[in-house]
């Protein structure tokens, strides 16, 4: 069930973000909860991966290649829907800082 609700809080906000920002577009609600369904599919299989191949300059940049990171799975989740477009690299940046600021909110409010 509380996966069911992140799906559902995270969809809301990527169509929040559509809707406010003009570097981010999403056909509708449904839309921005199945881009959340996949954002998180490319999260658990490919960020992984990414993160260790880029260990060595995240290290130097003290984490903040993180961030970059956390935008190209953004831009990958673009490439695979076509409902969903970010116009480069910042506006995914953005969109991934947003999700993940809401995502420590929403953990961070029921007490686990």
């Amino acid at each position: 069930m509380r996966f069911i609700i992140s799906l559902l809080i995270n969809g809301l906000i990527i169509y929040a973000c559509a809707e406010i920002f003009s570097g981010i577009r999403v056909a509708g609600y449904q839309e921005a909860v199945i881009v959340a369904f996949v954002l998180g599919v490319v999260n658990f299989f490919i960020r992984p991966i990414l993160t260790i191949l880029t260990l060595p300059i995240t290290i130097l940049t003290l984490g903040l290649f993180l961030f970059v990171i956390n935008g190209a799975m953004i831009l990958i989740v673009d490439g695979l829907l076509d409902g969903f477009s970010v116009a480069g690299l910042s506006w995914a940046i953005l969109l991934s800082v947003i999700l993940g600021l809401a995502n420590f909110m929403n953990g961070g409010l029921d007490g686990k």
